[in-house]
């Protein structure tokens, strides 16, 4: 035991252990360091319960009594200084548990591994790294979060493209093999599926074992810098996918990691995931909390990520998730809310905007939790979007009816924009929704029929696009792939290629995508009344909706959709100004381009509350995009003919005063000749 705590351990040890550390990586783990004048490196682990610890590896050809830690007073952490070690050397921790057993565990906070299925840590310094993205961070500084375009590509990166000779694209080659794509096809951001070491391909990456550690699958932590450098050099913004409700029962990873509950609750009725066999973080541990905290800020600041995608939330804010009655214990109040998790959050949220304000931090909360993207000053969670999960429920339900009874559910159709301010949402067609028999987006559209099933999909994203929130596609979905996700396949890219339709369907996604980024009326004022308003909402009979979205300028687009496969001739409907309504976007034409109305003329019939209206012809299947031109009203003619005839009655009337005068006078001269 190290009875008396070096001076500048005394600091980052209080800190972790009340929860507010929020570098705990820069003490624990491996590091670079110098004991009496002997280069080495320090390796810190915080076991609580274990009885002994060593550290094995390469270096001692694993013999768990060569180097043994010793206990930092009553700390609950373990330190070793070991000399001899080199950049790759593999390593663990081999506790000795407070169950009897021998555990062998990766570095919790070591910072590459292995390749799996191999699960040792690895000695490596991420400090070296040389950035080039200055450029973008200064400028990220600046940025209005809110009211630019936000258009996420969601990527596997495994399964994106097959890689051509091998079985994993590198960091680096899949960067240079998709910046062209996602720039070309107009997205702004990508967002990337759990990254953080986990032995399971079949877990897409949320059981992670080694959540300070890019998966080696693609290379080192520097190929991963360099991945997300390169996207910054190209003007793309990259979030990753952060996983802080649960752990697998991985021997090598955090389930017990000294041989009892440790980063899990102790309570079996808190401790495990059911549905996903995994375990729950103990979100009331100081230790647990600065743990996660840490590892967020480390993704933001080490990696320079944009922004974090915090995965299941619901499952941590609810005590009850999952559970049955019985299975669950009530908190302090008698309620079935997380109280400590849901204190986490708010501490997460402002922990990460007190250090970076311009991060992205986006939860995945599918229930209706009040105030997820409020300020925790103010007694939200402190996140700052929302996946709109009820909306992404809604439409995808309301596109798999046939179209004849569509009319009867008119309300799922409308009733996202009556809560779409409440929260700042992103609008998500994630992965979740094309894998596990549920289809893919292009299939989940009602029908047998190809044609009609494109014409849906294809009304379905511009409806999308025009609707208030930022918006998040799934790869495939871009180019109408019809098989369902797989990970351990790539898209099927030879669809693009073979098949008229998906090449169609591609070039379709591209001209909306740029449509979306050059008209700021569909992103300026997304969390804003001010940005929305209705012109048609209940021609339930004919699922027909009408609104207007508009910029900071006052400058608006009028989006008019038929979910219907009729068309509707000569629709007319009340429009805000006297002047001229151009089709810009059509989304049943071959690539978007309008092709049905042209310009059409405000006539003088009051229709939907505004004293003007226009009317046109709306292709079935249909969402078309109209911009407005405001014109000065003429004056009418009837007013004219009225002053016309008011001048001609008043020159009449002096005619007739005349002619009355005359005739008087010459009446009284022929009295006066008769006399």
């Amino acid at each position: 035991m190290i009875d008396i705590i070096p001076k500048d351990y005394e600091l980052p040890l209080y800190l972790f252990h009340n929860g507010t550390n929020c570098e705990t990586y820069k003490f624990l783990g491996c590091h670079k360091g110098e004991k009496d004048g002997v280069e080495g490196y320090y390796f810190r682990v915080w076991a609580a319960h274990a009885e002994s610890i060593s550290v094995v590896g390469d270096f001692n050809d694993w013999d768990e009594n060569a180097t043994p830690m010793e206990k930092i007073d009553d700390s609950e952490v373990w330190e070793a200084f070991v000399t001899g070690l080199k950049t790759y050397d593999t390593y663990k921790y081999c506790i000795h548990g407070c169950d009897g057993k021998t555990h062998y565990k990766a570095d919790p906070y070591g910072t590459h591994m292995e390749v799996a299925p191999n699960t040792g840590s690895k000695v490596f310094d991420i400090d070296d790294y040389l950035w080039s993205d200055k450029k973008w961070m200064t400028e990220k500084k600046s940025k209005d979060i809110y009211n630019c375009p936000m258009n996420i590509y969601e990527v596997h990166l495994n399964s994106w493209k097959a890689c051509p000779d091998g079985k994993y694209f590198s960091y680096v080659r899949f960067a240079d093999t998709i910046i062209p794509y996602i720039k070309e096809m107009g997205y702004t951001h990508i967002e990337l599926m759990p990254l953080a070491e986990y032995p399971f391909d079949g877990s897409w990456g949320y059981q992670g074992i080694g959540y300070f550690a890019p998966t080696s699958r693609f290379g080192t932590p520097y190929d991963f810098m360099k991945m997300i450098d390169l996207f910054h050099l190209a003007g793309i913004g990259v979030i990753l996918d952060w996983v802080p409700a649960h752990f697998p029962r991985d021997e090598a990873g955090l389930f017990e990691f000294d041989g009892g509950p440790s980063y899990e609750y102790s309570d079996p009725k808190k401790a495990d995931h059911l549905t996903w066999g995994t375990r729950v973080f103990d979100y009331s541990k100081g230790e647990v909390k600065s743990f996660l905290i840490s590892n967020a800020l480390y993704w933001i600041e080490k990696y320079h990520v944009d922004g974090l995608r915090v995965d299941a939330v619901a499952s941590m804010l609810y005590l009850d998730y999952d559970r049955r009655d019985g299975e669950w214990t009530p908190n302090k109040f008698g309620g079935k809310e997380n109280l400590e998790a849901v204190q986490f959050f708010k501490d997460l949220n402002t922990a990460v905007f007190g250090r970076n304000p311009n991060t992205l931090m986006i939860a995945e909360e599918s229930t209706s939790w009040p105030m997820v993207t409020k300020p925790a000053s103010d007694g939200g969670l402190g996140f700052n979007f929302k996946w709109n999960m009820g909306w992404m429920n809604d439409m995808l339900k309301y596109m798999a009816l046939d179209p004849i009874d569509r009319a009867f559910h008119h309300d799922m159709l409308t009733f996202s924009f009556f809560y779409a301010f409440s929260e700042n949402f992103i609008l998500p067609i994630s992965h979740d929704e094309v894998v596990h028999g549920k289809a893919s987006l292009v299939n989940k559209m009602y029908g047998g029929d190809i044609d009609n099933k494109f014409k849906q999909c294809k009304l379905f994203m511009a409806y999308m696009m025009a609707h208030p929130g930022k918006k998040l596609l799934f790869m495939g979905a871009d180019f109408a792939q019809f098989r369902e996700w797989d990970y351990e396949n790539g898209l099927e890219w030879f669809m693009v290629d073979e098949y008229e339709n998906h090449r169609n369907y591609l070039n379709y996604s591209k001209n909306l995508n740029h449509f979306y980024l050059g008209h700021p009326q569909f992103w300026e004022r997304d969390f804003s009344w001010e940005g929305f308003s209705w012109i048609s909402n209940d021609d339930f009979k004919q699922s027909i909706i009408i609104f207007r979205r508009f910029d900071k300028n006052g400058g608006e687009v009028i989006v008019v959709c038929n979910f219907v496969p009729v068309e509707r001739k000569s629709y007319c409907f009340g429009v805000p100004y006297w002047g001229s309504y151009t089709e810009v976007f059509n989304s049943s034409s071959v690539d978007g381009s309008p092709c049905t109305n042209g310009t059409v003329k405000a006539v003088d019939v009051k229709m939907h509350g505004f004293d003007q209206s226009v009317c046109i012809d709306i292709p079935a299947f249909s969402c078309m995009y109209f911009t407005v031109k405001k014109e000065e009203r003429p004056v009418p003619e009837k007013k004219a003919e009225n002053k016309k005839k008011t001048k001609t009655k008043t020159a009449a009337k002096k005619t007739a005063v005349k002619k009355a005068a005359k005739a008087k006078t010459t009446k009284k001269s022929t009295a006066k000749k008769a006399e």
